[in-house]
């Protein structure tokens, strides 16, 4: 190991790349471009993981949203265009039999699927906001912020038909003082008294959801605007090792046989499947992260062999000079180390450079994003995975230099002294 902490030998090694400066300085940056991109690629796929995964964070991964639509083929006497509805009892059958199911909301809105918001009143101010009728269990689908002194609508809300709701921090805002404080306050929802427990932050994702929005007990929504059994959709979760995909065609076949629906029928009940658009932008990132690997490599390892390539017009043009080292007691390992440890300078040297290049560029690209409507969130590549691809760069450069090495040892001193 001396040799490598040998003047003389790294005074050799810097004489060799300054007489190739123009093909070292190319073959490096075919090294350098290798890491840059993988680096590059990979911490591009890793903050698109990230910004899907933050804008996901306060709805359940495997969720989905099913409606009722109006038929398109007839069935058992009924006939086409039928307008279906669903119904409370059908969340009791789907619990039962789809097994892939871990939670379901059924949920009732007004104002938002293009009917007349509701009048909200506070003394001389007013404003029009959509309202929802939701089970406590809707927050185990979609997490509800709620600021602190205040809470979501409990099971008691909804057994007693409590005249509660929880408003919209935007709602606060148009409609208290900024020094009042709602909680416990008393709001109008259409000419009946709601008493406030709860404000909740605006978390966007999955849903039609405003920072304006009023969640009032289900039970409470039915007797207001005289929906009786009906529900407006259901948004339910899947467990996270079931099939999204699988649980949704379950959920529509199931609701079918319920509404005396032809299963053939694929207009019966609509659907937006949150899970399977989460799964396809999971997969996206997956394989972009593949194929920075597999471009990486195959550039470092062009690199690579350029360096071999350097280093083997640099042996042939230094025949003579080998001879010489040889001639003058030089034995074949310390020949064959300085050209070995040449190739790993040049290729770590590269190697480095390509991790600083990159590490800026995702800095750059995350100064552009951050705070931005785009999903997308803190591109960095692990550490561990760094060090792996600076030690595969290693390996390959020792490999690549036994190669030259191996060439500058098979010269006989003899043969190099006559070379011209």
């Amino acid at each position: 190991m001396g040799f490598i902490f040998d003047k003389n030998t790294w005074q050799e090694i810097f004489g060799s790349i300054g007489k190739n400066k123009t093909r070292t300085i190319i073959t490096v940056i075919g090294v350098l471009w290798g890491i840059f991109i993988y680096i590059a690629l990979s911490g591009s796929a890793k903050g698109l993981d990230n910004g899907f995964e933050k804008a996901f964070e306060t709805v359940a991964m495997n969720s989905m949203f099913v409606w009722a639509q109006s038929t398109s083929m007839p069935y058992e006497g009924f006939k086409t265009g039928r307008q279906l509805q669903l119904k409370m009892g059908d969340v009791t059958v789907l619990e039962n039999r789809v097994p892939e199911i871990q939670s379901i909301a059924p949920r009732n809105a007004k104002g938002v699927f293009g009917d007349a918001p509701a009048l909200v009143v506070n003394g001389q101010k007013s404003g029009n906001y959509a309202i929802y009728g939701d089970f406590p269990v809707f927050t185990k689908i979609a997490t509800k912020k709620i600021y602190d002194g205040g809470r979501f609508i409990n099971d008691d809300d909804i057994e007693q038909t409590r005249k509660v709701c929880v408003i919209g921090e935007r709602t606060q805002n148009e409609l208290f003082e900024k020094d009042e404080d709602p909680i416990g306050a008393y709001i109008r929802v259409d000419n009946i008294y709601f008493q406030i427990v709860g404000i909740h932050k605006f978390t966007p994702g999955g849903g039609f959801e405003t920072d304006g929005d009023i969640y009032i007990p289900f039970t409470t929504y039915r007797k207001l605007y005289n929906t009786g059994d009906n529900v407006g959709w259901l948004t339910i979760a899947a467990y996270d090792d079931a099939d999204v995909v699988q649980a949704e065609a379950d959920v529509k076949a199931v609701l079918k046989s319920i509404h005396k629906v032809n299963p053939d029928d694929e207009r019966a009940f609509g659907s937006f499947n949150l899970g399977e658009v989460f799964n396809r932008i999971m997969g996206f990132a997956k394989g972009m992260t593949f194929l920075s690997l597999v471009v990486g490599i195959a550039t470092i390892l062009a690199g690579v062999i350029g360096i071999g390539n350097i280093l083997l017009i640099s042996v042939k043009e230094r025949t003579k000079e080998l001879g010489v080292r040889r001639a003058l007691g030089a034995t074949p390992s310390e020949v064959k180390n300085q050209i070995i440890l040449e190739s790993v300078f040049l290729t770590v040297i590269a190697g480095i450079m390509g991790i600083i290049l990159g590490a800026a560029t995702l800095s750059l690209i995350n100064s552009f994003t951050e705070g931005g409507d785009f999903p997308y969130a803190n591109p960095t590549v692990p550490i561990p995975y760094v060090l792996g691809a600076l030690a595969i760069m290693v390996v390959l450069g020792t490999l690549i230099g036994l190669i030259p090495a191996q060439r500058a040892v098979s010269i006989k001193p003899i043969d190099a002294l006559r070379e011209e």
